[in-house]
Formats: structure tokens, C-alpha cells, sequence
């Protein structure tokens, strides 16, 4: 899924795009630490998944196929073909060849058979391999005072990551982000995605207010407000 389609599932329009923008500058306006928000359509390629998928529900449904092994041959022989001896063996062959051909399509394609096709851990794994991948790509480990935070959607697998640099993981632990990203997702499922993101953003920035309070004098816009979208 490229970004284009990953927009138009979520629901954001260009309006919306802005208004996460601007909660995300309020919420930074309050406090030294800075917050990045990042979508990706998925956090891996699933490709491996899918095959061995295909592959096992292809060998399921050819070994249904086996009692009918006459009617086949029965249905072959109707064409006026000769049944040669490597006849059957060969229709069970291209049978299972197509089989797995469609089926990866599909995996590929219809996300909510991908999505049960491939192991929730090797999920859930991926999505946090990808979150810290994008909290380096986004450039959150090189803020001043290290009190950049990731709040990180990945669309495929329905779940997100909040991820906080070092500055601020010692004053608050991670339980706090578990419960507001379980929440984000819950209303991403919801279908709620902008009204969402901006009570997320919100949320934290409240947290980043209570123990990293603004320097008046001295608060940089270190990293971009807009929202990231990010490829595999």
C-alpha cells in the first residue's frame, strides 16, 4: 500500500493534516521536549508469510481434492484426452501451482486476510523494529536535550508505538505511553484518526508540560510538526 491509498484508508484530508500540526505545535509550545507523529502502511514485508500461507492452504485443498481423484480423471478423459499415466499427477500439480498463485495475490492485496495469515508476534515484533528505525530516521535521538518522543501508527498491523529518547524515559516510564497509545489505536479502529491523533498528541504533550516544563526564553522547534509518512 503506498501513501496515497494509506491517506485515503485513514480518512485525512489536508485539513486534517493541519490540524494535527497544530496540536502538535501547541503541545510542544508547553514543554522543552518535542513530539514527531508517523504513519507507515506497514512495518515489514509480510511476503514470507503470505507464501507459506498460500503453500499450506493449497496443500490443504489438494488433499480434499484426493478422494475425487476419479470423477477428475473421469472429467479429463470426457475432453477426449488420453489419460496418460502422468495425467492426474500433473492436473494435481497445476491445481496447486494456481492455488498458491491466487491465494498469495490475495494475501497480498486484502488486508484483513494478511492480517490473519501472518503470526500476531512476528507483528507485533515488526512494529517495534520499525519504530525505532523511524525514531533515528525522524532524527528524534539528536534533539538538544534528548526529549523527543515518536508516536508511531503502523496501519497493517492496527498497532502503535510511543517511543521516548533517553531525557525523558528517566522521569517517566513506559506504562504512561502503553496506555495512551493502546488508546490511539482503539480509536484508529474506531475510525476516529484525526480527532484521535490530536488527543494523542495531546495527552502527551501534557505529560512532556508536567516534567519538562517551556523555557520562555529558550524553547527551539527542533523537529518538524507535520505528520511523517513513512515507507516500509
Amino acid at each position: 500500500m503506498n501513501s496515497k491509498k494509506l491517506v485515503k484508508k485513514l480518512n485525512l484530508s489536508n485539513e486534517a493534516f493541519d490540524k494535527v500540526a497544530q496540536s502538535i505545535k501547541a503541545a510542544e509550545s508547553k514543554s522543552s521536549g518535542e513530539i514527531v507523529l508517523a504513519l507507515t502502511a506497514e512495518s515489514s514485508d509480510y511476503s514470507f508469510w503470505e507464501l507459506f500461507a498460500a503453500v499450506i492452504v493449497s496443500l490443504a485443498l489438494t488433499i480434499c481434492m484426493l478422494p475425487f481423484a476419479g470423477e477428475i480423471l473421469g472429467f479429463y478423459e470426457s475432453l477426449n484426452w488420453s489419460a496418460e499415466d502422468w495425467a492426474l499427477p500433473a492436473i494435481y500439480g497445476f491445481a496447486s501451482f494456481f492455488l498458491i498463485l491466487i491465494l498469495f495475490v490475495a494475501f497480498n492485496f486484502f488486508l484483513p486476510l494478511d492480517r490473519i495469515v501472518i503470526p500476531r508476534l512476528f507483528k507485533s515484533k515488526a512494529v517495534s523494529d520499525r519504530a525505532m528505525r523511524a525514531f533515528v530516521e525522524c532524527g528524534i535521538h539528536s534533539t538538544r536535550d534528548s526529549t523527543g518522543i515518536l508516536i508511531f501508527v503502523s496501519y497493517l498491523e492496527k498497532e502503535v508505538r510511543i517511543l521516548a529518547d533517553k531525557g525523558i524515559a528517566q522521569k517517566i516510564g513506559p506504562d504512561l505511553w502503553r496506555l495512551i497509545a493502546n488508546g490511539l489505536a482503539e480509536e484508529i479502529g474506531k475510525k476516529n484518526v484525526q480527532a484521535a491523533f490530536c488527543e494523542a498528541v495531546e495527552k502527551c504533550g501534557e505529560l512532556l508540560a508536567q516534567y519538562f516544563p517551556a523555557d520562555k526564553d529558550d524553547n527551539p522547534d527542533e523537529l518538524g510538526n507535520g505528520v511523517v509518512i513513512l515507507e516500509k
